[in-house]
């Protein structure tokens, strides 16, 4: 793990595309956070209130069991799991809070080993009903920067029934300078009629400093409530487009999944 791993802001895009029963598809701007959560142990965080409210913050309960360590949760869940080579960094891409208000639909936690390979990643999905799970990723595809797969089993949308599989897959790309430059996370849903929804969030990376901070924020103001507003205009348009609607299940009894 390098000591020097620094905080990044990704301005880009989140992009959903349904493809049955009727099409149906979006793309909006935004940005994201990847935070080496690691290094970030051993230097400060100038640039964004950590457990505090700012303009935009970080806040540890926002993930896992909703405690005061996140890493320390993400560390054990590690451990309780068999994951014993991710010795190198570990980085969390998520939303901020803005204005202290925050709904994340999906966070994912990449775990590497020593030599900078892939050991592990979780897919940390909350969904409007304030529930949460942890889909768990692992595997020489995870590794080899190829398609890692997960049954879903977490209720996210009215619009789509609990059955299926889940594709994920991440690319990140470095800079001259050995930092980030950029991130991809896709993650497509097939059931068994094949390939139902294929979703995005990718983004060019940039330092995480007050100048990207306050290009973030007076940029797009009010992201948390946009997000929000999205997710019921989207479900609005699904409506008036005649998907089906199914109600929603009990959340699976085990938190994590994999």
């Amino acid at each position: 793990m390098s000591p020097l791993a620094r905080p990044c802001i990704g301005f880009g895009t989140v992009w959903h595309r349904r493809l049955r029963p009727v099409p149906h598809e979006f793309r909006y701007g935004s940005y994201f956070l990847l935070l080496p959560m690691r290094s970030l142990r051993h230097q400060a965080l100038p640039a964004l209130n950590r457990n505090r409210r700012g303009m935009l913050s970080f806040h540890d309960r926002d993930h896992g069991d909703g405690g005061t360590d996140a890493l320390a949760w993400f560390e054990q869940l590690l451990a309780q799991e068999g994951v014993t080579d991710a010795d190198g960094e570990v980085w969390l891409q998520t939303y901020p809070r803005v204005l202290g208000h925050v709904f994340k639909p999906v966070s994912f936690w990449y775990a590497h080993r020593a030599d900078g390979t892939l050991a592990a990643a979780v897919a940390e999905v909350n969904n409007t009903f304030g529930e949460r799970h942890a889909y768990l990723l692992t595997g020489a595809a995870l590794a080899g920067g190829r398609e890692a797969t997960a049954r879903k089993v977490f209720h996210v949308s009215p619009f789509c029934r609990v059955e299926g599989h889940y594709r994920f897959r991440f690319e990140r790309t470095a800079g001259p300078d050995g930092q980030p430059a950029h991130a991809l996370a896709r993650v497509d849903l097939h059931d068994a009629d094949g390939p139902l929804l294929q979703t995005s969030m990718a983004g060019t990376l940039s330092p995480l400093t007050p100048a990207s901070v306050r290009r973030a924020f007076f940029g797009t103001p009010f992201m948390t409530l946009g997000v929000v507003l999205r997710i019921h205009w989207q479900a609005l348009r699904l409506w008036a487009k005649r998907v089906p609607f199914f109600s929603k299940p009990a959340s699976p009894p085990p938190f994590v999944s994999r």
